[in-house]
């Protein structure tokens, strides 16, 4: 069945093309809808397609060689993935699996690279957020190496954030404690202990599926080892 182009409206990198464009790419495009923790994407799995998110969240991920789930990155609605393999077509790098009931379409491979390289504005949207995602990766390495679980709690938070339309600094779509867990190397019940500091502090607040960063400064602080938020400092 083909995706309508109000769907295709709304995923970021089409934005902008004309409604012909987007009215061919979505007669090559199917959707398939996925149950939570079901895979999206197996690792080293040959790149059949470009991917968007409909509705729902994923999230990449990888396995250490004893088995530990590894948190990589979100991929939230009107997002794509899959991009590395269709460009290079090597084998995928992670798998990428549902934390939500989610919708995905997908562009086959042939059709998304003919998009992407005849293009220039598909093509300066893949680069920039390939450039994105390296900065991301080197960001993220550096946060594992912190010392303790709170500093790194609060880098990944910093790492999350964004500044809403009102001007105030959010963590939009809210991530579980597990999910963060995996993303920093600890245990879901030590980042459920930090979090609960840091909202007895007013450091965040829940509002509704996202949090609110009231203090941006404190895990800041927190991140670089200047508080201790487990001695109530």
């Amino acid at each position: 069945m083909a995706v309508p182009v109000p769907v295709l409206e709304n995923f970021s990198l089409l934005r902008g093309l004309p409604a012909e464009t987007l009215s061919r790419l979505g007669e090559r495009m199917t959707e398939r809808t996925y149950a939570r923790r079901e895979v999206v994407i197996k690792k080293d799995e040959s790149a059949h397609a470009l991917c968007f998110l409909i509705e729902g969240r994923l999230q990449g991920v990888d396995f250490t060689v004893d088995g530990r789930e590894v948190g990589l990155y979100f991929v939230d609605p009107g997002d794509y993935f899959g991009e590395l393999s269709v460009i290079d077509g090597r084998p995928r790098p992670e798998f990428v699996i549902a934390v939500a009931r989610s919708r995905v379409a997908s562009l086959p491979r042939a059709d998304a690279r003919t998009l992407m390289f005849s293009t220039p504005g598909i093509a300066e949207g893949v680069t920039t957020r390939l450039a994105e995602r390296l900065r991301l990766v080197s960001a993220h390495r550096t946060l594992l190496a912190l010392p303790n679980p709170a500093q790194r709690v609060c880098a990944q938070l910093i790492l999350m954030s964004m500044k809403a339309a009102d001007g105030k600094i959010v963590i939009a779509h809210a991530p579980t404690h597990q999910e963060i867990a995996i993303m920093i190397n600890t245990s879901r019940e030590t980042v459920t202990r930090i979090f609960q500091v840091l909202q007895a502090r007013g450091v965040l607040r829940r509002e509704g599926n996202q949090f609110r960063v009231e203090d941006t400064r404190y895990l800041t602080d927190v991140a670089e080892g200047r508080v201790e938020p487990m001695k109530g400092s």
